[in-house]
C-alpha cells in the first residue's frame, strides 16, 4: 500500500494535478470540496476572474456528474456509475486546468458527444449568444438545469473543450472532459 502512494503521488505530481477526488459525490462534498478549492486558488495568488472561472468550472462538471449519477439511480448500472466519479484541477505551464471523469451509459453518450461536439469550434462571441439564447428558452425536457452548463464551461475555457471516450463494455463507457482556463 505505501508503494501504491507513493506511485499515486508521483502520477498526480507529473500530470501537474493539485487537487484531486474520485468517488460518489453528493451536494454537501460538493460544497466542501468548492470552499477548498476555492481557498486553495486564493493561496496562489492568482487574479479573482481566474479563480472565479476555475472555481465555476469545478462546481459546474461536478454538479453535471452528480444529477446525472442521480438521474441512473434506477438503472442497473447505478452504482458503477456513481462510484466512478473523479474530479481533478491541475496547473500546466500555460495555466490551470480542470478535468472531470465518470461512467455514462452508452445509448446517451451520442447525444453527450455531439453537444460538446457543437460547442468546440465556436468563438466566445458565438458561445455567449448561444449562452443568451439558451436562457430564453425553456429547459430541455428531462433536464434538472437550463440546459447551459456545457456552454458556461466552454465560455470560460481559454481553449476549446476537449474529451475523451473509453469503453469498458456494451454498455458503459468512461467519458472524460477537460476544460483549460
Amino acid at each position: 500500500m505505501i508503494h501504491t502512494l507513493l506511485h499515486i503521488q508521483n502520477v498526480l505530481r507529473d500530470n501537474g494535478i493539485l487537487i484531486s477526488f474520485a468517488g460518489r459525490l453528493s451536494q454537501g462534498l460538493i460544497e466542501e470540496y468548492g470552499t477548498a478549492v476555492k481557498s486553495y486558488l486564493e493561496t496562489e495568488q492568482r487574479p479573482r476572474n481566474e479563480i472565479f472561472d476555475i472555481f465555476s468550472i469545478f462546481i459546474e462538471q461536478t454538479q453535471n456528474i452528480k444529477n446525472y449519477c442521480s438521474v441512473k439511480e434506477q438503472s442497473p448500472f447505478s452504482d458503477t456509475i456513481a462510484n466512478s466519479c473523479i474530479v481533478t484541477i491541475g496547473k500546466t505551464a500555460g495555466g490551470y486546468y480542470v478535468c472531470s471523469g465518470n461512467v455514462v451509459d452508452n445509448t446517451e453518450l451520442g447525444t453527450l458527444v455531439s453537444r460538446i461536439d457543437a460547442l468546440v469550434p465556436l468563438d466566445k462571441t458565438a458561445l455567449r449568444r448561444l449562452y443568451k439564447e439558451k436562457l430564453r428558452e425553456d429547459p430541455p425536457t428531462g433536464c434538472t438545469g437550463a440546459g447551459v452548463g456545457l456552454i458556461d464551461i466552454a465560455r470560460k475555457s481559454r481553449e476549446p473543450l476537449e474529451y475523451t471516450v473509453t469503453e469498458l463494455d456494451g454498455h458503459l463507457s468512461f467519458f472524460t472532459l477537460k476544460a483549460i482556463v
